[in-house]
């Protein structure tokens, strides 16, 4: 190997860093705007308010979204399970909510608008507690 040999060698490793680097870049890249797109799509019927009765069998308080699990009764007196999507905790919390408002075993009320692509879940506009105390979700 002649004198310029190294600094070949050392060109063709840069090289590869550089690429491997973009790939990598671009791999996140990707990743991150295909979760972002799924995230952020909430199809939602707008044109019209449902109530849901029930009773809470779970409340997760994390991001990105505030979720309660609730077991309802249809017309028929059978057990519907629904669960109730909030906004953010911080979001949340900014309208008088803690990760102690509601518990298992809390007879609450939530009034939103159903998600178009699943059937059982509401996107909270307000939560009403049997005390008439009411709370917003993405209510305004």
């Amino acid at each position: 190997m002649g004198a310029g040999a190294p600094a070949l060698v050392k060109k063709g490793c840069d090289v590869r860093i550089r690429l491997h680097a973009f790939a990598i870049g671009t791999l996140a890249a990707l990743l991150g705007a295909s979760s972002t797109y799924a995230h952020h799509v909430w199809a939602v019927d707008r044109t019209r308010s449902i109530t849901v009765q029930g009773t809470v069998t779970g409340f997760e308080w994390g991001n990105p979204h505030v979720q309660i699990f609730l077991d309802t009764k249809d017309a028929n007196g059978k057990i519907e399970k629904w669960t109730a999507g909030g906004p953010s905790p911080s979001r949340m919390a900014g309208t008088g909510w803690t990760r102690d408002t509601v518990k298992a075993g809390d007879v609450i009320t939530a009034i939103g608008h159903r998600a178009t692509d699943a059937p059982n879940l509401l996107r909270i506009q307000k939560v009403v507690f049997p005390g008439g105390a009411e709370l917003i979700g993405y209510g305004g």
